[in-house]
């Protein structure tokens, strides 16, 4: 799903730049993006001496299996946390991954949750 690999790439971004001092962290964070919407509100470059800001996503596709095309499209994934385990994701502090909320299957077989 090229929704996923896009959010997948923006918050690697995010994460990278944050990992170069680029953005600003509190003592303790693992430098995930706080929200999805993070990703397109653009934070601060602290390495730009004109105070530019970074901007990881245009906007955040919605998970087109989701069943309310009125909710905002942030909130039609699932959130998994850096400390969430993978076989059981829960939000938390920092967006270390997402997933599809759907109960559906694709045609081989395969959870799109699990994707």
């Amino acid at each position: 799903m090229l929704a996923l690999r896009e959010i997948r790439d923006a918050i690697d971004a995010y994460k990278k730049a944050a990992d170069e001092g680029r953005i600003v962290l509190e003592v303790g964070q693992s430098g995930y993006p706080p929200t999805l919407d993070a990703l397109v509100e653009g934070v601060d470059d602290e390495r730009n001496p004109e105070a530019a800001t970074l901007y990881f996503l245009r906007r955040v596709p919605r998970d087109p299996f989701y069943p309310d095309h009125d909710a905002p499209a942030s909130t039609t994934w699932g959130l998994r946390s850096y400390a969430s385990p993978p076989d059981d994701p829960q939000s938390g502090e920092g967006v270390y991954d997402v997933h599809s909320l759907s109960t559906r299957t694709s045609l081989a077989g395969d959870a799109y949750r699990d994707w």
